[in-house]
């Protein structure tokens, strides 16, 4: 028996959906304790441990009934306290005066080694510039004045982070090529002689950044790891980092900037995906009850290691979103690139379609009830 529950933390309340049961296993007695449900059929008994960071109220039942399609549906409420690690996002525990080791996130190539950060600054918003005017009663000081990482520098955006690359002295020969250079086995980058060249991993061929003037050098926090260094690489699976970077830079940015819409653009300036943000505080409990559930996609990776009486259970948001790939919502996508409220997140084009792959394949493991909101798609990202 597949069981989904989904939590809102901050209103203590979830929805327990026991999936469409097979034909046959109806009628079904079920009970449900604080730490467990039990499902009993003419044909079988079965039960679920939840996790001990989670406590269902079982006097608070409500709202029961059976959806077609989906299963059995009830609310209840719910005590949860999960405190789990995040992964690092650009890693916010950035110091100075620390050796740290850049490396690609894909395949663990060492991209820029030891390199000790006098400075670590937070950019601006995109459009800084612009409002410079209203802050300044005289001519913007900062005109034709573009910010640019001295060596030790690390300057740090909403998904990007800029370091100059013009210092030997962190940064051995054989590590990254310059922009003359055509012989890939001599160094860990690739690049081409052009103005805001690509910066591809010689050893996975992912595009990590790409390099500007006066030695500036964009890195995209969906690409790289940066860790002190001395430390062994920690390999994370692609879909689990991205999911996590973006569910985490979020939820920052409604929380700093108040906004909770926000296209995905491509490096080459396509919008790929429009989402908002609806839930930021959502815990998500998923049980698979047999082995042919397994076969299918699961909502989160690593589903398939669990037993018949397991659950996983992941921080997540809530978003809806809709992919604006094949000209699809290109109305919609134009109103929102034009609207002020809506911010935008800029990322490698192979990301970007990463990103909507895991929004869909997300969104195609929900119950059917819970797949549209309002014309929009649903899908959870796990943090």
């Amino acid at each position: 028996m597949e069981v989904f529950l989904e939590i809102r933390k901050r209103l203590q309340s979830g929805l327990l959906i026991i999936r469409e049961p097979k034909q046959g296993s109806l009628p079904m007695n079920i009970s449900i304790t604080p730490s467990l449900l039990k499902m009993k059929t003419l044909e079988l008994c079965s039960e679920i441990s939840f996790p001990p960071e989670v406590s269902l109220v079982p006097s608070s039942l409500r709202g029961l009934q059976y959806v077609s399609g989906d299963g059995i549906h009830m609310r209840l409420l719910v005590e949860a306290n999960m405190n789990k690690k995040l992964v690092s996002t650009l890693n916010q525990d950035l110091q100075t005066l620390k050796c740290y080791t850049f490396s690609c996130q894909s395949c663990g190539e060492i991209i820029i080694k030891e390199r000790k950060l006098l400075r670590v600054l937070p950019l601006p918003s995109g459009n800084w510039n612009v409002l410079v005017e209203e802050w300044c009663c005289h001519p913007d000081p900062f005109a034709n004045k573009p910010l640019h990482p001295g060596e030790n520098d690390c300057f740090i955006g909403d998904t990007h982070l800029l370091v100059n690359l013009r210092s030997d002295s962190c940064l051995p020969g054989p590590e990254i090529a310059p922009a003359e250079t055509h012989h890939p086995s001599e160094s860990h980058l690739e690049s081409k002689p052009k103005a805001n060249t690509k910066i591809i991993c010689k050893r996975c061929k992912a595009m990590l950044g790409e390099t500007g003037s006066s030695g500036t050098t964009k890195f995209y926090i969906t690409e790289i790891i940066i860790q002190p260094s001395g430390r062994d690489f920690d390999m994370i699976p692609r879909s689990q980092f991205v999911q996590s970077v973006i569910a985490q830079c979020l939820v920052e940015l409604s929380s700093t900037r108040s906004t909770f819409r926000f296209t995905v653009q491509g490096h080459d300036g396509k919008i790929y995906i429009l989402i908002w943000l609806l839930n930021s505080d959502s815990l998500l409990i998923e049980s698979l009850g047999n082995s042919e559930s397994i076969q299918a996609f699961s909502l989160f990776e690593g589903m398939e290691k669990l037993n018949s009486n397991s659950t996983g259970i992941w921080n997540a948001v809530k978003v809806l979103y809709h992919p604006c790939i094949k000209n699809r919502n290109n109305e919609l996508a134009s109103s929102w690139e034009n609207d002020i409220g809506v911010h935008s997140l800029v990322l490698p084009s192979q990301t970007c379609l990463e990103l909507l792959l895991i929004l869909s394949r997300s969104n195609d493991s929900l119950p059917p009830s819970l797949q549209c909101m309002n014309s929009f798609q649903v899908a959870f990202l796990k943090m």
